[in-house]
């Protein structure tokens, strides 16, 4: 929820599903009963003649395992440590219960919490310093600017020697991937529908001078389960602020493979039109359930991005309107000059028709509504691979993998 050092793990499941990730309770592992299962387990094997080892070799005079006691012990005594409960500041404790984990990353720990007098719930990021502090400095220096409906919102932050607590909305509904992977695509007037509420987010955002620069279904999170939840922006920790100077160019290469604008790619100064470029790759995937641009490795997908090759040929594609499939080509403009800003986009046909048009209403055949996600690359490309799932995990493009592919000939031609 804010760094791309903090991406929450799965683990368990839990009744609020937040952010579509899973939740861990807080608790100790409660090693008294434990011991007592263990030594009523231990006692009845003793009354049967004990448990004979298997294998060649000596036996204990019991019957059982020479050593075998000890080593159990020493196991129970590892799971307690591994689960011992996580020290909270107390100004945290004292306005906050602590409900649950909701995520672990290198840096930062995510829990659940509710108010102790309002009982509203939120969601704390408690971030280790000073390690963490500098990889979180550009989400609070982002954070603490915004107020949004479309945007996460910073509540309150603690800060102490030790760690830095990053009091934030909680968000229960999961995020836009998840509903993408659950309904294979969306109808036009669900996929105008987000869209809208994310370039009402996006353009906010660039009226204050922030590029997000990693914008993907992932990072767009459900308010609550409904149908009618509005969509949150979250996870800033790669965004950019303008400088005070006014210099609206940016140079960091940064961002994820099937996402990332040409211009980035080509190493070019850039601005903050990489995540409109972003905002038509997750159009063409609500509207189809694919990237438009994939591949088996991330150096081909890079390839594919720098030229702009993408097709909207395959069957998926026949039953979306024409207004719609503008709105996207609008914005996969290889040339950030002619690429839709937020505010124009906004101002598109297709978004300002709204749900219950006749061409945003389409729907599509009972054999199309779960071939989004199955529809594979050799029927975009020819080739005998499939399409990558739509999770991109943490993968990242680094400086290292934009000058390998700049030695491939074919590249250093394009970016020339």
């Amino acid at each position: 929820m804010g760094c791309r050092d903090s991406k929450l793990e799965k683990e368990v499941e839990f009744d609020n599903n937040f952010c579509g990730n899973t939740i861990k309770p807080v608790f100790e592992v409660n090693y008294s009963k434990e011991k007592s299962i263990k030594t009523s387990t231990n006692k009845k094997r003793q009354q049967s003649g004990g448990v004979r080892r298997q294998g060649t070799g000596p036996e204990s005079p019991r019957g059982g395992r020479t050593g075998r006691k000890k080593r159990r012990t020493g196991r129970t005594n590892h799971v307690k440590r591994s689960h011992s409960k996580t020290v909270y500041d107390p100004r945290i404790t004292a306005r906050y219960n602590i409900k649950a984990v909701i995520g672990k990353g290198t840096f930062s720990r995510v829990v659940r919490v509710e108010h102790r007098i309002t009982k509203q719930p939120y969601a704390i990021k408690m971030i280790e310093a000073p390690g963490g502090r500098e990889v979180f400095e550009a989400e609070l220096s982002v954070l603490r600017r915004v107020n949004h409906p479309n945007v996460i919102r910073l509540i309150e932050v603690f800060e102490s020697n030790e760690k830095i607590y990053m009091v934030m909305e909680l968000a229960t509904g999961g995020n836009l991937l998840d509903r993408i992977e659950a309904h294979g695509y969306f109808m036009e007037s669900e996929a105008a529908q987000v869209l809208q509420m994310m370039l009402n987010g996006v353009s906010y955002l660039h009226s204050l001078g922030i590029t997000h620069r990693d914008l993907k279904p992932d990072n767009l999170l459900y308010y609550h389960p409904g149908n009618d939840s509005r969509i949150m922006i979250t996870d800033f920790g790669f965004a950019s602020t303008r400088k005070p100077n006014g210099d609206m160019y940016m140079h960091t290469v940064c961002g994820t493979p099937q996402y990332i604008a040409p211009e980035i790619v080509a190493r070019r100064p850039y601005t903050c039109a990489v995540d409109m470029w972003a905002v038509g790759v997750i159009s063409f995937i609500l509207l189809s359930g694919t990237f438009p641009f994939d591949a088996t490795q991330d150096s081909m997908i890079l390839k594919l991005v720098l030229k702009g090759a993408y097709t909207m040929s395959s069957e998926v594609w026949e039953e979306v309107s024409n207004e719609a499939k503008n709105f996207v080509r609008s914005l996969l403009r290889c040339d950030p000059r002619q690429r839709l800003t937020a505010v124009q986009a906004l101002k598109h046909p297709w978004i300002l028709e709204g749900p219950g048009s006749p061409s945003s209403d389409r729907r599509r055949s009972a054999t199309l509504s779960t071939q989004g996600l199955r529809y594979t690359a050799s029927q975009k490309s020819g080739s005998g691979w499939s399409v990558q799932s739509l999770r991109s995990g943490h993968r990242r493009v680094g400086v290292h993998h934009l000058e390998e592919l700049q030695a491939d000939p074919e590249v250093a031609g394009m970016i020339r």
